[in-house]
């Protein structure tokens, strides 16, 4: 048990990237680890604006998103139409904190 709990806080550790000087995670990464497609969770997100201000989320630019995909030799994200958003602590605590997402 004490090893599952530490393999998964390593997966998490490793998906916090820090931008903007800030400690964040992104939509994709945050949709798999509440089992929503990327799509449903941003549509949640959009629905509840009002809960997500600037200092909670915000969407990288191209520059950032070209630098951060740089980190890493292929990319899992795949071709993207758009560029991720990206929460900060308070902002993934509002997604888990809130029923904004359907049940897995």
């Amino acid at each position: 048990m004490m090893k599952d709990m530490s393999d998964e806080l390593i997966l998490v550790q490793n998906l916090i990237h820090e931008i903007r000087g800030k400690r964040v995670m992104l939509d994709y990464d945050l949709a798999k680890l509440y089992h929503v497609e990327t799509k449903v969770l941003n549509q949640a997100v959009k629905r509840n604006m009002k809960r997500f201000p600037p200092d909670f989320m915000f969407q990288l630019d191209l520059q950032e998103y070209k630098n951060l995909k740089s980190q890493f030799v292929t990319s899992s994200w795949g071709g993207t139409r758009k560029m991720p958003f990206a929460f900060t602590e308070q902002g993934v605590a509002m997604l888990s904190g809130r029923p904004m997402l359907p049940p897995t």
